[in-house]
Formats: structure tokens, C-alpha cells, sequence
């Protein structure tokens, strides 16, 4: 869906190319941090007792669970599962 006028989406590209590498660079980080915070929160919500392992399951899931086959999605939880929880996700 892309309900932004080519207009405004042109303006916006402009603005964006005038910011540096670092700038955009920096940007970026910003919006996952807060992506990242969102989601924990939604699982601490969904969840208000989950452990430090089932976060960072849940955190893996929703980020990058679409991108690997059931398969490797399950070593990759099994591995998860086995880290030290002393840890910080």
C-alpha cells in the first residue's frame, strides 16, 4: 500500500539525501532501537512472566523468524535455549 503522493515521496527522498551517510546511518539505528522496544514491550505484555530466554526467542521470531526455514529456525531457538540467561538479550 503507498498512500504518499509522488510529490510529498519526492520532497521526502530530497530531504533524505541531504542528510550525511552518518546522519541516515544514525537514523536507522534510531528506528530499530524503537522497533525493538516496541516489540519487547508487546511480549512482556503478552507475557508478563516470560524469561530472558522466551524474550529473546520472541525477539528472534519477530524479527527475522520469516527469513529461515522451519529447520534452521528451530536449531537457531535450540541454541537460544542453551545460552547462559546471566546473558543480556
Amino acid at each position: 500500500m503507498n498512500d504518499t503522493s509522488p510529490e510529498v515521496e519526492s520532497f521526502f527522498n530530497e530531504l533524505m539525501m541531504k542528510k550525511t551517510g552518518q546522519e541516515r546511518l544514525k537514523m536507522g539505528f534510531s528506528m530499530f532501537d524503537m522497533a525493538r522496544k516496541q516489540v519487547l514491550a508487546s511480549i512482556l505484555n503478552q507475557n508478563p512472566n516470560a524469561d530472558l530466554k522466551d524474550i529473546r526467542k520472541q525477539l528472534f521470531l519477530r524479527f527475522y523468524g520469516d527469513d529461515f526455514t522451519s529447520e534452521e529456525r528451530e536449531k537457531i531457538l535450540t541454541q537460544i535455549s542453551s545460552r547462559d540467561s546471566n546473558l543480556l538479550p
